[in-house]
């Protein structure tokens, strides 16, 4: 195993163990629940949006180390975006899980530590469970 992917690892672990923005947020104006069927991830996703700005993100959930992982980063990642760019970072992000090139200008942070995920493409819907929550949310609830 390289040290990158030891550094990836290190990275999943650290946010399924201690996990960013767990919780639910009262009054939230966005709140979606998703599952994987496949293999039993879930989530309950809870976002505060303001003047199309997603000010708070919590989720509660129960799944892998992947899916709890990703929802903890993207949490952290769409907090003071707008609205258009957390739906486009989920767009980039499915489109690294299937293992496409994305614009190196974009500043993933700590997500780019899923894009190992593309090679096992049974994992991949549990990585993207939180983001198509996200997306689904915002689009149902906040675009309509």
């Amino acid at each position: 195993m390289s040290n990158l992917d030891q550094l990836y690892r290190s990275v999943i672990m650290d946010h399924y163990k201690k996990p960013r923005n767990k919780g639910t947020l009262e009054g939230s104006n966005v709140q979606l629940d998703m599952n994987n069927p496949t293999c039993g991830d879930r989530i309950h996703l809870t976002l505060q949006v303001d003047d199309n700005i997603v000010t708070d993100a919590k989720f509660e959930g129960e799944g892998c180390s992947i899916s709890m992982s990703s929802a903890s980063m993207m949490t952290q990642l769409i907090k003071g975006k707008t609205i258009d760019e957390a739906v486009e970072l989920a767009h980039t992000f499915s489109e690294m899980m299937l293992g496409h090139e994305h614009d190196e200008d974009l500043d993933l942070g700590d997500v780019e530590a899923l894009q190992g995920v593309s090679q096992f493409p049974a994992r991949i819907k549990c990585a993207t469970l939180a983001w198509k929550a996200m997306e689904k949310g915002i689009n149902e609830q906040i675009k309509k």
